[in-house]
Formats: structure tokens, sequence, C-alpha cells
């Protein structure tokens, strides 16, 4: 199977997509992967939840002007619909992703 490229993947049909833009060496992308689990578990079917590494995707990380990590884009229908840069709480991740997740 081919590797998709970035755009294919946020543009899922009918699906919103979240993308969370890290690093491995990111203290706080540490502590938001499980709150991204378990939301992703919440909305299962429902959403899709991507993980990118700015450093081995530093093209993706740039066109979105990701300049701090963690970094997490909704998109929708291949475009970005909300952002946030930082920790986001699974409360608050949990009531943004309401809004789009049907």
């Amino acid at each position: 199977m081919p590797k998709k490229s970035f755009a294919e993947l946020i543009s899922s049909p009918g699906m919103p997509v979240l993308v969370d833009f890290y690093a491995d060496w990111c203290g706080p992308c540490k502590t938001m992967a499980p709150i991204l689990e378990q939301v992703a578990a919440q909305h299962q079917g429902k959403v899709k939840v991507i993980k990118v590494d700015v450093d081995r995707n530093q093209a993706a990380a740039q066109q979105f002007r990701v300049q701090s990590i963690p970094t997490l884009i909704l998109f929708h229908k291949g475009q970005p619909v909300w952002r946030q840069a930082g920790v986001v709480s699974a409360p608050q991740l949990n009531q943004t992703l309401s809004s789009y997740v049907q």
C-alpha cells in the first residue's frame, strides 16, 4: 500500500481529521498523547486522529505554519476549521469535536 500524502490524509470524505503536530523530544506532546488516545477512542469511526512528526514532515508543518508543538488542527473536508497550540484537555477537545462530528 503506497504511503498517502498529507493532503490525502486530511481530506477523509465525510469524516473530520484531527492532526497532532508533535515531536518525540517534546514534553507537552507526551502529555497530549494519552488525551488524544482517549478522545480518538470516544469518537471511533466518527473522527480520524493522525500524528505528524514535525521533524520528519517539515513541509506539512510549514504549510500550516506550525510554530509551536503540540499543535492540533482539525480538518473538515480538507480545510482547517480549528487549531490550538499547546496541551488541550480531553473535555475541551471533545467539546470542539462535537461541533463537527455527526
